[in-house]
């Protein structure tokens, strides 16, 4: 199976030795950043630095002319991206031999909810998720699919893979996070990632719903959850709390919007791509659920784009709905974090990958050379050897 690795640019611009390294696991391809989420990173080979404080999220290449007199504009990078860092990452990795694709992180800033405060997430409760733009705000969703179309087509890149594509939730990955006191599950993530901002409001009217009873709903739904009163099984849970329609209705709105702005995207990046430009969504097949792989129906996201990303490093169980509605062609990427200290395991790569490709995929993603160790390097290139 053709794999690629996951590379920031500060992994590779001011280290003339990364490129071969990167090369020598015997990776055919890396998804480099273009676009990504504030971050810190550990740089453990570079020889000017070993820590990269992402501040906020931003384009790690000179932003477009299309962005002039906007209010929602995506953020160039400070000091640990300056200029065109993707750009230059980008030219020393294709001058090692490697194939690169742009790794487009969409609905997921921050800064963009600090300073726009109106376009995030509101949940019943009223509280805004300014890491979590709502993809239903038009402003917003035109913000997203220019900034698909821009930070994905790069000069030389040969395909895309978007992430966080759809909802984002509750769950977020934040400096000092201090949310996991109680045990929510997948119902009480979806109730906890419910939006009320006017878009969404107003969305759920058209489904028949009154947004100020629901969310009087949704916080008695979630009452026996904060106590731990509740069990938790995924959907059937939700419509047990919120009744069947009303759930029913939730989702549909929520469905059809990220299914909708899916469509969009992908369309605008296939506008601007040159001819075989692939464009890959980061995916989870239960629509419902939230995050930066987002939530998506299989036979839908695989109609629009050329293939899905999947996490895979919990187990290969959510590659089977996709290569189940896989046509010739169709890229089913199962995705292994290989960094020891953040829950990976390169030492059984390659008896994970004989498994992923057992339940159909068809490559690998391999998260991330530039923060894994030598060690867990070196398990790398011995799995891929031995394909």
């Amino acid at each position: 199976m053709k794999a690629s690795a996951f590379v920031y640019p500060w992994d590779v611009d001011g280290d003339p030795e990364a490129p071969a390294r990167i090369a020598g696991l015997g990776v055919e391809q890396v998804t480099l950043a273009a676009a990504y989420h504030s971050t810190r990173a550990l740089t453990p080979r570079h020889p000017r630095h070993r820590i990269v404080t992402a501040e906020y999220a931003a384009v790690l290449y000179p932003a477009g002319e299309r962005w002039a007199g906007r209010g929602l504009r995506p953020y160039p990078a400070g000091r640990w991206a300056p200029g065109d860092a993707y750009g230059r990452a980008a030219g020393a990795l294709s001058d090692a031999g490697l194939e690169v694709h742009t790794w487009v992180v969409l609905a997921h800033n921050s800064r963009l909810g600090a300073e726009h405060p109106d376009t995030s997430v509101v949940n019943a409760y009223g509280d805004p998720y300014p890491w979590a733009p709502c993809i239903a705000q038009p402003a917003t969703r035109a913000y997203l699919v220019d900034l698909a179309a821009e930070a994905a087509v790069r000069p030389g890149a040969r395909g895309t893979e978007l992430e966080s594509l759809g909802w984002y939730g509750l769950q977020h990955l934040h400096a000092h996070d201090k949310t996991s006191g109680v045990g929510l599950g997948d119902a009480g993530q979806y109730l906890m990632s419910l939006c009320f901002c006017p878009s969404c409001r107003a969305g759920y009217g058209a489904h028949g719903l009154d947004a100020d009873e629901l969310a009087a709903r949704v916080r008695a739904a979630l009452e026996p959850l904060w106590r731990g009163e509740a069990d938790d099984a995924g959907w059937p849970t939700v419509g047990k709390l919120l009744g069947e329609d009303t759930a029913a209705a939730t989702r549909a709105w929520r469905d059809d919007t990220a299914r909708t702005l899916q469509e969009e995207a992908v369309a605008a990046v296939r506008a601007a791509a040159p001819d075989g430009f692939r464009v890959l969504l980061h995916a989870d097949p239960v629509s419902y659920h939230c995050g930066a792989n987002a939530g998506a129906d299989p036979a839908h996201v695989l109609s629009v784009a050329d293939g899905v990303v999947v996490p895979c490093t919990g187990g290969t169980d959510l590659l089977a709905p996709f290569a189940e509605q896989a046509r010739e062609g169709t890229v089913v990427a199962a995705n292994f974090t290989v960094v020891t200290g953040m829950g990976g395991s390169p030492g059984t790569l390659a008896a994970d990958a004989a498994r992923a490709r057992a339940h159909g995929a068809t490559e690998l993603r391999l998260y991330h050379a530039g923060l894994a160790s030598d060690g867990d390097l070196a398990a790398v290139r011995e799995a891929l050897a031995a394909r």
